[in-house]
């Protein structure tokens, strides 16, 4: 996804970092600000992080930033199921959601950039296709008959919501070289 950067990427695992940082924010904004500090102090080197959820219109836009704890296990499967039968009864033409993602790039200095994407969709009654993870298999991308379970990797990370956040900080991220 960072293709075209210029830039080195090594991961926490390259520098031999182990961190588990606890999503504590009540936005995407700072979850991936506490993560992509967390690392830069780790390391002493700029680090890009992201938060991201889906958010469906007919429950207010839960599970939101909640995404990964919204059944409270922590399991994916039990993610899905919780947002299916809360989705029960719904028509499928009121299912509308969106996956949201916000990068944070923190630099040693202190300093802080975000980008953000989305991508808009529906919430599938079933799940389909075994690619992908956490909702995947139940959201179709806005105009497409497959969900993101079901895509081709190329094809999710163009139309990914993260895809989208990534090619947004491509332009960050060069200014912060070019400086």
């Amino acid at each position: 996804m960072l293709a075209g950067a210029d830039v080195e990427l090594l991961t926490p695992r390259d520098l031999g970092i182990s961190l588990d940082v606890e999503e504590t924010g009540d936005t995407y904004e700072e979850n991936a600000a506490l993560k992509a500090i967390a690392f830069t102090r780790a390391s002493g080197l700029p680090c890009l992080a992201d938060d991201s959820g889906l958010e469906v219109d007919a429950l207010a836009g839960a599970p939101g930033v909640c995404s990964a704890r919204y059944a409270g296990t922590g399991s994916d499967n039990d993610n899905v199921d919780l947002l299916l039968s809360n989705l029960k009864g719904i028509p499928n033409e009121t299912r509308t959601a969106r996956f949201v993602c916000v990068v944070a790039l923190a630099l040693p200095s202190g300093d802080m950039e975000f980008a953000s994407g989305k991508c808009e969709g529906k919430i599938a009654c079933e799940r389909r296709g075994d690619g992908g993870f956490g909702y995947d298999p139940v959201f179709f991308p806005e105009g497409r008959p497959l969900t993101m379970a079901q895509l081709p990797p190329d094809e999710k990370n163009r139309l990914s919501h993260r895809g989208r956040a990534v090619r947004n900080a491509l332009p960050i991220i060069k200014s912060l070289l070019d400086e």
